[in-house]
Protein backbone atom coordinates (compact mmCIF):
# COMPACT_ATOMS: atom_id res chain seq x y z
CA UNK A 1 0.00 0.00 0.00
CA UNK A 2 1.51 3.33 -1.01
CA UNK A 3 1.71 6.33 1.30
CA UNK A 4 -0.84 8.42 -0.63
CA UNK A 5 -3.54 5.77 -0.25
CA UNK A 6 -2.71 5.35 3.44
CA UNK A 7 -3.03 9.10 3.86
CA UNK A 8 -6.45 9.08 2.18
CA UNK A 9 -7.64 6.31 4.50
CA UNK A 10 -6.50 8.23 7.57
CA UNK A 11 -8.10 11.46 6.33
CA UNK A 12 -11.41 9.65 5.85
CA UNK A 13 -11.05 8.02 9.29
CA UNK A 14 -10.63 11.47 10.80
CA UNK A 15 -13.56 12.97 8.78
CA UNK A 16 -15.82 10.14 9.92
CA UNK A 17 -14.57 10.62 13.49
CA UNK A 18 -13.93 6.90 13.92
CA UNK A 19 -12.29 5.75 17.12
CA UNK A 20 -9.32 3.42 16.78
CA UNK A 21 -11.50 0.47 17.81
CA UNK A 22 -14.22 1.36 15.28
CA UNK A 23 -11.61 1.87 12.57
CA UNK A 24 -9.99 -1.53 13.22
CA UNK A 25 -13.41 -3.21 13.23
CA UNK A 26 -14.22 -1.66 9.84
CA UNK A 27 -10.86 -2.80 8.44
CA UNK A 28 -11.51 -6.38 9.59
CA UNK A 29 -15.17 -6.52 8.59
CA UNK A 30 -14.92 -4.82 5.19
CA UNK A 31 -11.40 -5.64 3.97
CA UNK A 32 -10.40 -8.60 6.14
CA UNK A 33 -7.19 -6.97 7.38
CA UNK A 34 -5.94 -5.69 10.74
CA UNK A 35 -3.97 -2.75 9.37
CA UNK A 36 -4.36 -0.46 6.37
CA UNK A 37 -0.78 -1.34 5.40
CA UNK A 38 -2.02 -4.86 4.59
CA UNK A 39 -4.50 -3.62 1.96
CA UNK A 40 -4.02 -4.45 -1.70
CA UNK A 41 -5.72 -2.42 -4.46
CA UNK A 42 -8.90 -4.50 -4.47
CA UNK A 43 -9.33 -4.30 -0.69
CA UNK A 44 -8.51 -0.58 -0.76
CA UNK A 45 -11.32 0.04 -3.29
CA UNK A 46 -13.69 -2.07 -1.22
CA UNK A 47 -12.89 -0.02 1.88
CA UNK A 48 -13.25 3.29 0.03
CA UNK A 49 -16.61 2.20 -1.40
CA UNK A 50 -17.77 1.41 2.12
CA UNK A 51 -16.66 4.81 3.39
CA UNK A 52 -18.27 6.68 0.47
CA UNK A 53 -21.60 5.01 1.22
CA UNK A 54 -21.49 6.02 4.89
CA UNK A 55 -23.99 8.56 6.24
CA UNK A 56 -21.23 11.17 6.46
CA UNK A 57 -21.04 11.34 2.67
CA UNK A 58 -24.78 11.62 2.13
CA UNK A 59 -26.02 14.98 0.91
CA UNK A 60 -29.45 14.70 2.49
CA UNK A 61 -31.44 12.43 4.82
CA UNK A 62 -32.98 10.66 1.80
CA UNK A 63 -29.72 8.89 0.95
CA UNK A 64 -28.45 11.00 -1.97
CA UNK A 65 -24.67 10.62 -2.01
CA UNK A 66 -22.07 13.17 -2.95
CA UNK A 67 -20.99 10.82 -5.72
CA UNK A 68 -24.50 10.77 -7.23
CA UNK A 69 -24.85 14.55 -6.97
CA UNK A 70 -21.51 15.16 -8.66
CA UNK A 71 -22.24 12.62 -11.39
CA UNK A 72 -25.62 14.21 -12.17
CA UNK A 73 -23.97 17.62 -12.43
CA UNK A 74 -21.20 16.15 -14.61
CA UNK A 75 -23.73 14.56 -17.00
CA UNK A 76 -25.71 17.80 -17.22
CA UNK A 77 -22.52 19.70 -18.02
CA UNK A 78 -21.61 17.15 -20.71
CA UNK A 79 -25.05 17.72 -22.23
CA UNK A 80 -24.36 21.46 -22.26
CA UNK A 81 -27.09 22.17 -19.73
CA UNK A 82 -26.94 25.14 -17.42
CA UNK A 83 -28.10 24.73 -13.82
CA UNK A 84 -31.55 26.15 -14.65
CA UNK A 85 -32.05 23.55 -17.40
CA UNK A 86 -31.10 20.73 -15.03
CA UNK A 87 -33.41 22.08 -12.33
CA UNK A 88 -36.29 22.27 -14.82
CA UNK A 89 -35.63 18.67 -15.87
CA UNK A 90 -35.63 17.53 -12.23
CA UNK A 91 -38.81 19.47 -11.52
CA UNK A 92 -40.61 18.03 -14.54
CA UNK A 93 -39.72 14.39 -13.94
CA UNK A 94 -39.00 14.15 -10.20
CA UNK A 95 -40.98 17.09 -8.78
CA UNK A 96 -37.83 18.39 -7.08
CA UNK A 97 -36.35 21.82 -7.74
CA UNK A 98 -32.69 20.93 -7.11
CA UNK A 99 -30.34 17.93 -7.18
CA UNK A 100 -29.88 18.16 -3.39
CA UNK A 101 -33.54 17.25 -2.87
CA UNK A 102 -33.45 13.91 -4.69
CA UNK A 103 -33.64 10.58 -2.91
CA UNK A 104 -31.01 7.97 -3.64
CA UNK A 105 -33.49 6.08 -5.85
CA UNK A 106 -34.54 9.23 -7.74
CA UNK A 107 -30.88 10.11 -8.30
CA UNK A 108 -30.30 6.66 -9.80
CA UNK A 109 -33.22 7.27 -12.16
CA UNK A 110 -32.01 10.75 -13.06
CA UNK A 111 -28.54 9.40 -13.83
CA UNK A 112 -29.96 6.75 -16.15
CA UNK A 113 -32.21 9.31 -17.82
CA UNK A 114 -29.34 11.71 -18.40
CA UNK A 115 -27.17 8.91 -19.80
CA UNK A 116 -29.99 7.96 -22.20
CA UNK A 117 -30.38 11.57 -23.32
CA UNK A 118 -26.64 11.71 -23.89
CA UNK A 119 -26.77 8.51 -25.94
CA UNK A 120 -29.61 9.87 -28.08
CA UNK A 121 -27.70 13.07 -28.72
CA UNK A 122 -24.74 11.04 -29.99
CA UNK A 123 -27.00 9.06 -32.32
CA UNK A 124 -28.63 12.21 -33.71
CA UNK A 125 -25.26 13.77 -34.60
Amino acid sequence: MDRKKLAVIHIVKKELQLSDVEYRNVLRRIAGVNSAKELDDVKFRKLMNYFVRSKYYQVNPFGLTIRQKLYIKYLAKELGWLEGHLNNFLHKYYHKSKVDQLTKKEAMGAIESLKNIMQHQKIDK
